[in-house]
């Protein structure tokens, strides 16, 4: 199947103080507001693939958070950086009767909702794919029950085409790579060390899943694991190839990954989210 980013997820402890950071490197979100739980709000930044990031914490205890949020307290409450991620669907009904087909679990969906600054409403259904939180390995599908245009804003920067990568720490490849098989029916995924990532990582070409597994027990990534759990760990954005150093100054060059040129933003300046530009 077409596997469609529609969103990634950046969970922290503190909207303004996200937002005055990203900026800083050069990613400026605008307010999107106040989620229907009760308990959340959010940023966002959309490109023009229509994809977009997300950044969310509490603006209210979230002591008895339910649903969806009571996968994402943990990850916001200690500023885990990214968190989870989202696919985008035009009939989530028949997606959700395929997953449970393929023996994988779901729940949902499920209405939810978010009110703009300006008043507007904005309305959703949701599944949740997989045994673990929202989002953490396999997506979870959203399909708009408003106008998506309403949810998602025109992009205003040229500079970045989209979400190209979600890339998820795991516990073991193997495991990892079945599970992504038997839900989406992809072709074997393509492998490679990268000692600068600390990871193994397994890229299933043509989408936007990229695993990583640890190859230190000592590294950063076996700590996340370690605290965490199973969930994105990285996302890699797609940048224009005039994109120069101009444009986002704190980012550095790395490693090839897959034979392709990858800039890295200083985790530390962006509260622990490791966020990349690919090329």
């Amino acid at each position: 199947m077409d596997l469609r980013i529609d969103h990634v997820t950046i969970c922290g402890s503190n909207l303004e103080s996200m937002r005055h950071d990203f900026a800083e490197v050069g990613l400026r979100t605008t307010y999107g507001g106040h989620h229907a739980n009760g308990v959340t709000h959010m940023d966002l930044l959309a490109f023009p693939d229509g994809s977009y990031i997300e950044l969310i914490a509490p603006f209210a205890s979230l002591a008895g958070a339910a649903g969806m949020m009571s996968g994402w307290t943990k990850l916001m409450e200690a500023d885990a950086g990214c968190g989870a991620w989202a696919a985008q669907t035009d009939d989530i009904h028949p997606e959700v009767q395929r997953f449970r087909a393929a023996g994988i679990a779901v729940k949902g969906p499920e209405a939810g909702s978010r009110q703009r600054p300006d008043g507007t409403k904005l309305e959703w259904e949701t599944a949740i794919v997989g045994t673990g939180p929202a989002g953490s390995v396999l997506p979870f599908f959203i399909q708009d029950s408003t106008p998506r245009e309403l949810r998602v804003p025109a992009s205003t920067d040229d500079t970045i085409r989209g979400v190209a990568a979600v890339v998820i720490g795991v516990h073991d490849l193997e495991s990892s790579i079945a599970l992504f098989r038997r839900a989406f029916a992809f072709q074997d995924p393509t492998i490679e060390d990268c000692p600068e990532f600390s990871a193994t990582l397994a890229h299933f070409l043509s989408t936007p899943v990229v695993l990583a597994a640890s190859i230190s027990q000592d590294s950063w990534l076996t700590e996340r694991l370690a605290k965490f759990d199973e969930c994105p760990a990285a996302f890699l954005l797609q940048a224009t190839s005039d994109l120069s150093k101009k444009d986002f100054p704190a980012a550095t060059k790395s490693a090839p990954w897959f034979g392709r040129e990858v800039a890295w933003f200083n985790p530390q300046r962006l509260h622990g989210a490791r966020l990349g530009l690919i090329r």
